[in-house]
């Protein structure tokens, strides 16, 4: 069976078991993120962690964007998790006369399917201009 199906299915499947229905939680308890005095929990954490190591060298420093990437933090105040993580898990291509702009996939990259619900958490906590610039420091759990 290919692995890289096997992957992005299983990814697929964890953000469907991982969202409860909305009409379950506040409002309050829907942000995917928790900042304290500009301290973040863990799972916001190690969203800012994966981003460095997998969507940095594109999309730039803090989910702020590139010349050849988007503004993250924009994107999200339009795009909601199910959006983000379908372009994330199975890529997206733009192309017009003028540009090409293609995000591959990282359905097969486990460091992003497995955590996308923390680097979900850590640029939509950037895009609700709840957590700033640069290395956040940890709440104490």
């Amino acid at each position: 069976m290919n692995t890289r199906l096997v992957v992005a299915a299983a990814g697929a499947l964890c953000l469907a078991l991982a969202a409860p229905p909305p009409s379950a939680v506040s409002a309050e308890e829907e942000k995917p993120y928790k900042v304290v005095d500009g301290k973040v929990d863990r799972e916001t954490f190690n969203g800012y962690r994966r981003y460095g190591n997998s969507c940095l060298q594109c999309h730039g420093p803090d989910g702020s964007g590139s010349s050849y990437a988007p503004n993250l933090t924009e994107s999200l105040k339009h795009m909601d998790y199910v959006a983000f993580s379908d372009v994330v898990i199975n890529g997206r291509q733009n192309v017009t006369q003028s540009q090409q702009n293609v995000m591959p996939s990282f359905g097969h990259v486990e460091d992003v399917a497995l955590y996308i619900n923390d680097i979900y958490g850590y640029l939509k906590a950037r895009s609700d201009g709840a957590l700033g610039r640069g290395r956040p420091q940890r709440l104490d759990n």
